[in-house]
């Protein structure tokens, strides 16, 4: 498959879409008329780079190229997937597909961005309808994974499953949607808060930021893990849903929301909307506001990711995806390779000393997969515990930048398994771990010989390193100077 990406128009979420490919490894072509388009395109590819890779515990693929085209038939010329973002006027779209119909490749999965327009209304103009699909994705695209994929019978099955494939490649979550609907699914429960808080304001209840404490100080932070039935689901104690339901149910006819309304959005209203809002956080730039957003989002995914919950799970599936270590018992080996998240810095900008020995842990936890001693074996009854650390700090390493850690074996026979880790920022050294680990049995919590394969493949890997040069600072204590 061309890992080749064409985007029409470079917008807040045409640049997102850009930046998501690219970062995955897409060369992405953009058109865009807006003389602007590039100083755009490349700020939004900044805040990218500075915050997609924080989200995983894996290597990213080398990053493609970002250009900016002339022409809509320079961008699609040779791509896989088309994306286009340009603004919500069902006139402008149609007229996009109409001008891709004649140079978009044979086998090129044309998507859009449309965040209303049914994808019967987008095909209904092109000689390529079965092509066409609704692609929605929520902004900032680079760092939200899910993405409605909305198709109709037009669209064969074959193509669905290719759509879902490449969207899944690039870190999304297709959540397809065989049947088409205005707006689709998420926008339609978004409109009904966003009205029911254009009343609040209109009506003096509140201000936008006091509707927006609400949100980030209450429901949305259950919604950001669970989401809104399984929320409700909890609300209704043991009995679960049946009983939430039949306890709150009748609300539902009360009337305490005007969904069905919307307020006139006078001058007035949005003079008092846009000073409240300005007031909220008008001191900061958009620049400004999208680091602290993208900041907020990777330690709240990251956050999930450890627990397994909400957006988490896929995250964890994707570095799996992304990892592909090679075992050569013979060489140190390479166990972690990624770009440090932005909350693992200090208030001195740099890595703090905790996150040093989370990545060495971590490091310690890929070498143990690799021999054998993963959640099966655990599972079993055995594992390794930790029973003495030595970690040298010897360079800054900041938010972003990449770092790679080669595990080598001191020894590995009996009980014992000691490690010496070598952090790397590009050919520097930045930090070393010495760590003295013992093999527990989890049912007697005493130390017990390995079992196979465990047993085999660290005696392997220790005989293996044995000939390899003691590394730097391996057995030394704390040095006064």
């Amino acid at each position: 498959m061309t890992r080749r990406a064409a985007i029409i128009g470079g917008g807040v979420i045409g640049g997102g879409w850009a930046a998501r490919f690219a970062l995955m490894g897409w060369d992405v072509r953009v058109f865009d008329p807006d003389p602007d388009a590039k100083r755009k395109l490349d700020e939004v590819l900044s805040n990218a780079r500075r915050a997609l890779p924080g989200l995983y515990d894996a290597p990213l693929p080398p990053e493609g190229s970002l250009t900016l085209v002339d022409t809509m038939t320079e961008a699609v010329d040779g791509a896989a997937w088309i994306q286009e973002s340009v603004p919500e006027r069902l006139d402008l779209k149609r007229k996009v597909f109409q001008a891709l119909q004649s140079s978009a490749p044979d086998d090129a999965i044309i998507g859009s961005s449309t965040s209303g327009f049914k994808p019967s209304e987008l095909q209904g103009c092109a000689t390529i309808p079965d092509r066409i699909v609704v692609a929605h994705p929520f902004n900032p695209v680079y760092l939200l994974p899910v993405v409605e994929l909305v198709t109709t019978d037009r669209n064969a099955p074959d193509l669905v499953t290719r759509a879902q494939a490449i969207l899944t490649s690039i870190g999304m979550v297709p959540l397809h949607l065989p049947r088409e609907i205005d707006a689709h699914v998420a926008d339609r429960l978004l409109e009904a808060v966003w009205r029911e808080a254009l009343w609040l304001v209109n009506d003096g209840i509140a201000t936008t930021e006091q509707i927006d404490e609400v949100i980030r100080l209450g429901f949305g932070l259950r919604w950001a893990q669970m989401g809104l039935f399984e929320t409700y689901r909890i609300a209704g104690g043991e009995a679960g849903m049946a009983h939430f339901l039949g306890q709150f149910g009748p609300a539902l006819k009360w009337p305490w929301t005007k969904l069905m309304d919307v307020p006139d959005l006078t001058d007035a209203l949005i003079q008092q909307i846009s000073d409240q809002s300005d007031a909220q956080s008008g001191h900061h730039s958009i620049r400004d506001l999208e680091r602290i957003r993208d900041g907020n989002l990777v330690a709240i995914l990251r956050g999930l990711k450890q627990t397994g919950q909400g957006a988490g799970t896929h995250l964890s599936e994707t570095d799996k995806a992304l990892t592909d270590f090679k075992l050569d018992p013979t060489q140190p080996v390479e166990t972690a390779n990624r770009q440090i998240p932005l909350d693992w810095t200090d208030y001195n900008g740099h890595m703090t000393e905790a996150r040093y020995l989370d990545a060495f842990a971590n490091a310690t936890d890929r070498f143990m997969e690799l021999i054998g001693c993963d959640a099966a074996y655990i599972a079993s009854g055995g594992s390794f515990f930790t029973a003495e650390t030595h970690i040298r700090h010897l360079a800054e390493v900041n938010a972003g930048d990449r770092i790679r850690i080669t595990t080598q074996v001191l020894g590995g026979a009996g009980k014992k398994m000691h490690l010496f880790h070598t952090m790397w920022l590009g050919d520097t050294v930045a930090a070393t771990g010495e760590h003295m680990l013992l093999h527990v049995s989890l049912e007697t919590r005493r130390t017990a010989e390995p079992l196979e394969p465990v047993r085999t493949r660290l005696t392997e890997m220790a005989e293996g390193h044995a000939g390899l040069p003691m590394p730097d600072g391996a057995g030394r204590a704390i040095q006064s100077s």
